[in-house]
C-alpha cells in the first residue's frame, strides 16, 4: 500500500513537471486527454544538451485549414532565443501557413536544426504577400539545418494566371516557396518543394550553403517556377537532387562565386542556366562555377548562358566549367545567347556589355531535338574569349542527319570528339 501511494505521488509530480515544461520538451496538451507525447524519433532527440521546440506545443493545429503561422512564429522565437544546440520540430500533419519569416540572429544558438516532417500548404490570397517576397523565409543567421523529409506546397495553380512576367518586364513578382537571405553555414537536405507560385528555392547573399537530396516539382507549363535560383552568394554546393519544373532547373544569377552543382537530374524545365545577366545597373561578376555529372531529359535547353542586350553597365562571367553532362532529347543542348529577350520584341539592339570568358564544355553527350545542337551567339560589343569545347557528342534525336553548330562573335578552341562539327 505504501509503495502504491509513493508511486501515485511520484506520477503526480512527474505529470505536473511535464505540464509546466512541455514546450521545451516538445510535448503538447491534448485537452481532456491530458498531456500527450508527439511523434519524435530517437535521432531527433539525441544529445542531452539539445533543446527541442515542437510547433504543436505552441498551438499549431495541423488540420490543413487553420493558419498556423502564429504558432510557428512563437516556436521560432523561443528556439532562436535559446542557447547551444536547438531543434525545432514540425511533426507529421498538414499545416496551412501564410507568409512567414524565420529571422536571426540567434546569438546564443550554436546550431539550429529545423526537423520538418509535415506537409506545409501556402495560403493562396496573393494580397498577403509582399513584392518579391518569399512564402517561407529564413534570414540573417548562422548554422541552420533544414531537413526531415517534409513538403512545402506553394499551391501555385491559383496564382500562375496572375504571373505577367513572361510578357511584362515590370511585372509584380509572385512569392518564392523557400527564400534564404544573408545566411551563413546553411544545410538543406531531404526536403520537397511542389507547385511554387514563383521560384521554388532562392538564395540571396548567402555564404557556405549546402543543399542535397532535394525534390522539386511543378508542371512543365508553370511560369517562372525556377527550381533553385542563386544570387550574390558564394561557397554554394547543390547535389543529388531531382528537379522537374516549368523554368530553369537551376539559375545562377549575378554576383555569384564558387558555386558547384553536381548530380542533378533535370527535366522537364529549361535546363541549367547562367543568367539572365546584364539587365540591371551595378550587377556584380560571376566566377568559379562548376556544373558536372548532371542529366537533362526533355528540357528546352541543356547548359545555357544568357545575357541581355543593351546592358546598362559592364560586368563579367568567367571561369566556368560544364563537365560530364548527359542530354536526352534536349532542344538546345549547348547555348550562349547574348541577345536574350524573353518577350515578343525588345526595344534596343545595342550589344550586351557582359563579357564572357574562360568557359569550358567537357564531355557533353546525348541527343538534340533541334538541328543546331551547339549555339554560341556572343556579343559583337564584347566578343566571348577563351571558349573551349572538349569531347562533345550530340546526335539528332531523329537520327536522320547530323546536327550542326552556329557561332557568332567567338573563336572556339576545340579538342577531342566534335559532333556536331565545329563552326566553319
Amino acid at each position: 500500500m505504501g509503495t502504491d501511494i509513493i508511486g501515485i505521488k511520484l506520477l503526480y509530480v512527474l505529470s505536473f513537471f511535464f505540464c509546466v515544461n512541455g514546450r521545451g520538451l516538445g510535448l503538447a496538451s491534448s485537452g481532456a486527454n491530458g498531456v500527450q507525447m508527439l511523434e519524435r524519433s530517437p535521432a531527433e532527440l539525441k544529445g542531452a544538451n539539445t533543446h527541442l521546440f515542437n510547433v504543436r506545443s505552441f498551438g499549431a493545429q495541423a488540420d490543413g485549414h487553420t493558419d498556423d503561422r502564429r504558432a510557428f512564429t512563437a516556436a521560432w522565437k523561443e528556439a532562436c532565443a535559446s542557447t547551444g544546440k536547438v531543434k525545432l520540430l514540425i511533426p507529421k500533419g498538414t499545416y496551412m501557413i501564410g507568409p512567414i519569416t524565420f529571422a536571426g540572429p540567434c546569438n546564443s544558438v550554436s546550431s539550429l536544426t529545423v526537423v520538418m516532417k509535415g506537409y506545409l500548404k501556402a495560403t493562396t490570397d496573393l494580397a498577403e504577400y509582399g513584392f518579391s517576397a518569399g512564402w517561407i523565409e529564413f534570414g540573417w543567421m548562422k548554422g541552420l539545418t533544414l531537413t526531415g523529409g517534409g513538403t512545402f506546397d506553394g499551391q501555385g495553380v491559383e496564382a500562375w494566371p496572375y504571373n505577367k512576367c513572361p510578357i511584362n518586364a515590370n511585372c509584380k513578382l509572385l512569392p518564392t516557396n523557400l527564400k534564404f537571405i544573408a545566411m551563413n553555414k546553411t544545410v538543406v537536405r531531404g526536403i520537397t518543394s511542389v507547385n511554387s507560385k514563383f521560384f521554388h528555392i532562392a538564395l540571396v547573399e548567402c555564404n557556405n550553403f549546402k543543399g542535397s537530396q532535394i525534390k522539386i516539382s511543378a508542371p512543365e507549363n508553370s511560369p517562372n517556377t525556377d527550381g533553385i535560383h542563386i544570387e550574390r552568394s558564394s561557397g554554394v554546393y547543390f547535389s543529388r537532387s531531382l528537379i522537374a519544373t516549368g523554368d530553369d532547373c537551376i539559375s545562377v544569377g549575378q554576383g555569384n562565386s564558387q558555386v558547384t552543382i553536381t548530380s542533378i537530374t533535370c527535366g522537364p524545365g529549361h535546363g541549367i542556366s547562367v543568367g539572365s545577366l546584364g539587365k540591371y545597373p551595378n550587377e556584380e561578376d560571376v566566377s568559379g562555377l562548376v556544373v558536372k555529372d548532371c542529366t537533362m531529359t526533355g528540357t528546352t535547353n541543356g547548359i545555357r548562358i544568357k545575357t541581355w542586350a543593351n546592358s546598362p553597365d559592364s560586368s563579367e562571367a568567367t571561369n566556368m566549367t560544364f563537365e560530364n553532362i548527359v542530354m536526352n532529347n534536349v532542344t538546345n543542348p549547348i547555348i550562349i545567347d547574348q541577345a536574350y529577350c524573353p518577350f515578343m520584341s525588345c526595344a534596343s539592339k545595342a550589344p550586351s556589355r557582359v563579357k564572357l570568358s574562360d568557359i569550358y564544355f567537357k564531355n557533353i553527350r546525348g541527343t538534340s531535338l533541334s538541328a543546331v545542337a551547339v549555339t554560341l551567339k556572343c556579343s559583337r560589343g564584347t566578343p566571348c574569349q577563351n571558349i573551349y569545347l572538349q569531347d562533345v557528342h550530340l546526335d539528332l534525336s531523329s537520327g536522320e542527319k547530323r546536327a550542326t553548330s552556329s557561332c557568332r562573335n567567338v573563336r572556339v578552341k576545340y579538342s577531342g570528339t566534335q559532333i556536331p562539327p565545329p563552326c566553319a
